[in-house]
């Protein structure tokens, strides 16, 4: 099964990133891994009803219900309007090279510095929120030149409506 790897990071650190997104590898079990994108404003590319999209379709700006395991190749969006877990907020591209998980991980946690301060308004030392990153396998790596590493926010006290941009949290 072709996925990308979704890490967790805590409060307690970036060292909660490394060890989370490189252990326990499960697959998400049946009917995930759409083969489509959802339904999206044209102008603004926002998703406009909830959809089980392909992981290679998430956008920054989407918001979407939290994943069954670490590995995923499917995943649920929502308009952010909605109730969700959590929200793509920044993504960038690793250099080419040879796989390198250590590498991956400690890139993932860049999500947690400027771009989390940049997006939410305070810095994550001093926020309630969580940051989550989703990274390329040694197989999407490999097969599918994937190099994306995707920033995702969620608030551990649940569920939220609308965007977290802004919300110094």
């Amino acid at each position: 099964m072709n996925g990308r790897v979704l890490g967790r990071a805590t409060v307690i650190g970036a060292a909660m990133l490394l060890a989370t997104g490189l252990s326990g590898c499960s697959v998400l079990s049946g009917g995930l891994g759409g083969s489509s994108d959802a339904p999206r404003a044209s102008a603004s590319g926002q998703v406009t009803a909830g959809s089980n999209i392909d992981i290679f379709n998430l956008k920054v700006g989407d918001c979407k219900l939290k994943d069954a395991g670490a590995q995923i190749s499917g995943t649920d969006v929502v308009p952010c309007d909605q109730p969700h877990d959590e929200e793509v907020f920044y993504e960038f591209a690793l250099p080419d090279g040879p796989y390198d998980e250590s590498a991956i991980g400690t890139a993932a946690e860049t999500c947690d510095g400027a771009p989390f301060t940049d997006f939410i308004g305070v810095a994550f030392d001093s926020s309630a929120l969580d940051v989550n990153s989703i990274t390329p396998t040694r197989d999407t790596w490999e097969k599918m030149n994937d190099r994306l590493v995707q920033c995702i926010v969620s608030d551990p006290a649940g569920q939220t409506k609308g965007s977290l941009r802004g919300s110094a949290k």
